[in-house]
């Protein structure tokens, strides 16, 4: 009896998924590490990036890498932003506000570093985006794919063809623009 209770631990144990993990503990950065400008400050819950007049480039890396993963978390701005959430690299990012180079909202499309740009735009963004308020992001990277949820609608599904195996996550201020950006709730769990 005691055989089969342990065998059935184990395979529920096997089955059982992953719990999301907490990447942003609300009141600090440990687990992140900057690169460029100090932009980032956390407090009561939510993660800051704010340029200055500088406008220099700021983006908050995680310490861990992620090979196929869910990232859920929340996001807040208002005006002219240029942020969003590198995947495994600088060169794939999953974009939050105005391009730069189409100077238009792209939330939700892939931006793709070594393409030069947007190879798949998100549908139906303009209907779900709450500008001012909080917005759920959902992003499943397994493999080569991308599938981003927005306000708990699926906006895009993008097989990438640079995409690598793995490496850390990024929030991004980009360079060239004053801006504020807000996260909150932010989490990874492990495919």
């Amino acid at each position: 009896m005691k055989r089969h209770l342990l065998l059935a631990s184990l395979i529920f144990c096997n089955f059982a998924a992953a719990e999301p993990e907490k990447i942003f503990n609300g009141t600090g950065l440990e687990g992140w590490k900057l690169q460029g400008a100090a932009y980032w400050t956390a407090a009561d819950g939510v993660l800051t990036g704010e340029s200055d007049d500088k406008k220099q480039n700021s983006v908050l890396w995680t310490e861990k890498s992620y090979k196929d993963f869910t990232v859920e978390l929340e996001f807040r701005f208002s005006g002219d932003v240029d942020s969003g959430i590198f995947l495994r690299h600088e060169n794939e990012q999953i974009q939050i506000g105005t391009s730069r180079s189409l100077k238009r909202d792209m939330t939700a499309s892939p931006y793709i570093g070594s393409k030069r740009g947007y190879p798949q735009e998100a549908a139906g963004v303009k209907d779900l985006l709450k500008i001012g308020e909080w917005n759920k992001m959902k992003i499943v990277a397994k493999g080569k794919t991308y599938t981003v949820t927005l306000n708990d609608k699926q906006v895009i599904e993008y097989v990438s063809d640079t995409a690598k195996e793995s490496g850390p996550l990024g929030l991004q201020v980009h360079p060239g623009v004053k801006m504020k950006i807000e996260f909150r709730g932010v989490t990874v769990e492990p495919l």
